[in-house]
């Protein structure tokens, strides 16, 4: 597994918890054998995983939905009420729980059978968490033409981005601005900023998503009074982006 290197930050305490004693040891050996990772526990049934974590607290949880019993959800949402709460990796072989994973905000969403590259940007992630300093993305200024002046607006206040033509319309709260940039250059330059496409023509700054809406087997995301859909081809990559 491309783990990696050893760095200042502690090693992660990890539990694993899966009713599949196969998938448990596959995890529990890609996960030593990243350098980022020290003790791995692994549990069977989510009443033995509380009963190890009322024994030691860990830093991260890596959790089948399914199971028997309590279900992997039901644990996450117990865990939310720790005081000393470990951060959630969903492992699953179904990808419609993703939005609820989100809504527990969940550090990531990974889909059986696990592979170890995307382990391992899951380990980052968990990792990063854990260190925010280590994730900050700086702010942009961004320079707009309205009537004849300059304004300048902040791409942290932009709620979303219109495609018009091979220019982009940029959302605030309560203007908009055209900007002389194609869409796709914006989410290229903008995406480890938390800008995501969720439309041809569309791209919602994540940090400003408040709701996900899932009616009638459609996906829509709402951005304080504003309600926008989300396609049937992105919804999917929201759904990964949005437990990020």
């Amino acid at each position: 597994m491309a783990g990696g290197a050893a760095s200042d930050v502690d090693p992660l305490r990890v539990l694993i918890v899966d009713d599949e004693a196969p998938a448990r040891e596959d995890l529990a050996f890609l996960l030593r054998e990243d350098a980022r990772v020290g003790k791995v526990r692994a549990a069977h049934s989510a009443a033995q995983a509380l009963k190890y974590l009322n024994d030691e607290p860990v830093d991260v949880v890596f959790c089948d939905i399914k199971m028997p019993g309590l279900d992997g959800m039901e644990l996450a949402r117990v865990v939310t009420h720790f005081t000393d709460r470990p951060q959630i990796v969903f492992v699953t072989a179904y990808d419609d729980h993703a939005v609820a994973a989100f809504e527990l905000q969940a550090t990531d969403y990974l889909m059986k059978p696990v592979r170890p590259d995307r382990l391992a940007e899951a380990v980052r992630r968990v990792v990063t968490a854990g260190n925010p300093d280590q994730a900050v993305v700086e702010d942009e200024t961004i320079s707009v033409e309205l009537a004849g002046v300059t304004r300048f607006v902040r791409r942290s206040q932009i709620r979303y981005v219109e495609a018009q033509g091979d220019y982009a319309r940029l959302h605030l709260a309560r203007e908009s601005h055209l900007l002389r940039t194609p869409l796709a250059t914006l989410e290229e330059r903008w995406g480890e900023a938390g800008f995501v496409r969720i439309h041809r023509s569309t791209l919602v700054a994540l940090a400003h998503v408040d709701e996900v809406r899932l009616a009638d087997g459609r996906c829509s995301v709402r951005l304080g009074e504003d309600v926008l859909p989300v396609s049937r081809r992105h919804t999917r990559e929201l759904r990964e982006r949005l437990i990020r």
